[in-house]
């Protein structure tokens, strides 16, 4: 935890406490015996919180990260929607800020594409491991003792992205006998029903495990419902030259075609392109780093 605020809640505890400073920890206690309310996300989340804020307190002796977590289990628990932590409260080096800024980006943005309706648990366990991840990466943990809370956001991570909805304009008017979108189920998919998003790592075309789910997903729905083409557009973030970040992009397109054609989509069906910088899906100054940009849209025709 940052050390000046490290400090004043140490102060400020000793100065209430007294010589019993460390000895009652009423947060910790109040949240063991708080009954949450709120939404499944938020209940799950002070559930994730207590577990976190008791293994500080009884298993790491960090009394004041303690304290912190179980004031964040509080809030949650009272129906609060409270974020991971953010990564500039904390004293990490120019190589875990990075790491974790687009960890903690993975994160908010499948918030926003509706992660806590409709994974609430799994979501509430990947912000805890972040932010357990971030408060022992800062206590200067190796990578090997620090891979637990790590493996368990990616994982978390891998879930939520592997069943994130496909990302689709609005849909049309319902009509009689229509799908979810509006159409008949059993109509061939067209470009305005579904489009997916495979993200990447920065400066990286490698597809990570969610990253092939969403894939297995598209290969599913092509052979269900054969489209004329699929279309393969790639895209990179700000953070690099533009000439560089167009080739990257086309690399990314590249990668998720191969993949495709790996689980058994028509060579001939797939149309790749690349947009590089352009078209972001987080607008950003030039140079940031964003990590919903870092990706590749699938659609069909």
């Amino acid at each position: 935890m940052n050390t000046l605020r490290t400090a004043f809640l140490v102060l400020g505890i000793m100065v209430l406490g007294g010589c019993t400073a460390f000895t009652s920890f009423s947060e910790v206690d109040a949240l063991n015996e708080a009954q949450a309310v709120g939404s499944p996300f938020t209940q799950a989340l002070a559930g994730e919180y207590r577990t976190f804020a008791n293994s500080e307190l009884k298993d790491m002796f960090d009394y004041p990260d303690a304290l912190h977590f179980a004031r964040k289990g509080l809030a949650a628990a009272g129906g609060e929607v409270v974020l991971p932590e953010p990564i500039a409260d904390w004293n990490l080096d120019e190589q875990h800020i990075a790491e974790l800024g687009a960890a903690r980006g993975r994160l908010i943005l499948a918030y926003d594409m509706g992660a806590r309706e409709t994974m609430p648990e799994v979501a509430a366990r990947a912000q805890a491991k972040f932010d357990c991840w971030i408060e022992g990466q800062e206590e200067n943990w190796s990578d090997s003792g620090n891979m637990g809370c790590k493996n368990e956001f990616m994982d978390a991570m891998n879930q939520l992205e592997a069943n994130a909805p496909p990302v689709a304009p609005a849909a049309p008017a319902p009509v009689a006998d229509a799908g979810p979108f509006g159409v008949d189920a059993g109509a061939p998919m067209v470009a305005e029903n579904a489009m997916y998003l495979v993200f990447f790592n920065w400066d990286s075309t490698e597809l990570t495990a969610g990253a092939l789910n969403v894939l297995d997903a598209v290969a599913q729905e092509v052979a269900k419902n054969p489209p004329q083409s699929v279309n393969v557009v790639g895209h990179a973030d700000k953070s690099g030259p533009r000439d560089y970040n167009q080739r990257l992009a086309f690399k990314r397109a590249n990668a998720v075609r191969e993949a495709l054609i790996q689980r058994g989509i028509d060579p001939a069906m797939l149309a790749v392109d690349a947009k590089g910088e352009d078209e972001p899906l987080v607008p950003t100054p030039d140079g940031v780093r964003e990590p919903a940009n870092r990706r590749a849209n699938i659609s069909f025709n």
